[in-house]
């Protein structure tokens, strides 16, 4: 079975815009059931360029969602989404995590009709992941300790929720033919090992192998494949990063050419002030040639 490659922007977000597959994604990464999902209106691509050439393509997603606690209860969290072809900019996804901090919009009512803070939920899937962690899918969850026993306290407290937050990244360069466990078998489409030589635009998928009840994210992503508006956005991505690519190569040459520039300049400072020094080392030889023929002047004019 061939789907569209989900590493691009236009096909990761057409697979989360059908609200039964976000659920579906949603809840095998949180390992909680996602009963509601509530698309907000933050949707944010944004591009950079490092001096390296290594590129960044940030497209963030945000929902409000109901999940279904251990204990059968429910809760709203706000998910935000980050998509990113690397890691490098910690501040930008600290901006855009931010900006969800200080919205006051990200509010509910609890039971006595009290505003509160949405406790956030960040899901990062990065085309090119963490240097040092050698794992697919990277869970970060906090804990509530007493410091002075380091027991586990089993209450929370609206506070600390609303200041604090739980995260996952998904690292794509990862997967490479992980599949211990459910979740890594369904995060399978964005494994880049699987992608079609004739076109990286697409993936091989075994539709056997992939978990049954999570297959409507395939055929979400084979109807993503086959629509040409899909498949020409994915063209233009592909013409963004090469442009670039190519600005940061020009901007790498024009960054070397000053360098060496610079250093010549160095190089040519060193050489005359070796000059210099030699100019002066000699106008002190000839100085001291002059102070030695007076002397032989005067005791000749004695004599």
């Amino acid at each position: 079975m061939r789907i569209a490659n989900p590493i691009y922007d236009v096909v990761f977000k057409y697979l989360l815009d059908d609200e039964k597959v976000a659920r579906l994604v949603l809840s095998a990464l949180l390992g909680k059931e996602v009963l509601e999902l509530q698309f907000r209106p933050t949707e944010v691509h944004h591009e950079a360029a490092r001096p390296d050439g290594t590129q960044l393509l940030v497209l963030r997603m945000d929902f409000a969602a109901t999940v279904r606690q251990e204990d059968g209860s429910r809760k709203l969290v706000l998910i935000e989404i980050q998509k990113a072809r690397t890691a490098w900019d910690v501040q930008r996804f600290r901006r855009y995590l931010g900006s969800n901090y200080a919205s006051p919009e990200n509010v509910y009512l609890d039971p006595s009709g009290k505003k509160q803070a949405l406790p956030i939920v960040t899901i990062y899937f990065l085309g090119e992941g963490l240097e040092c962690v050698d794992v697919p899918v990277l869970k970060i969850n906090r804990h509530y300790l007493d410091l002075a026993t380091g027991d586990e306290v089993r209450i929370t407290d609206p506070f600390v929720e609303a200041l604090t937050h739980d995260s996952i990244v998904v690292q794509i360069n990862r997967l490479k033919n992980r599949r211990r466990t459910e979740l890594e078998r369904m995060l399978e489409v964005f494994d880049q090992g699987l992608a079609a030589r004739s076109d990286p635009h697409l993936l091989d998928i075994l539709e056997e192998n992939f978990p049954e009840h999570h297959r409507e994210v395939l055929r979400r992503l084979v109807r993503a494949g086959a629509e040409q508006e899909v498949r020409d956005k994915m063209d233009v991505e592909d013409d963004m990063l090469t442009a670039f690519q190519d600005q940061a190569r020009e901007s790498a040459d024009l960054r070397q050419a000053l360098v060496e520039k610079d250093q010549a300049l160095v190089e040519k400072d060193q050489a005359i002030e070796e000059k210099d020094q030699v100019i002066e080392k000699n106008a002190q030889s000839l100085e001291e040639k002059d102070r030695l023929i007076a002397d032989l002047k005067r005791r000749l004019s004695r004599a």
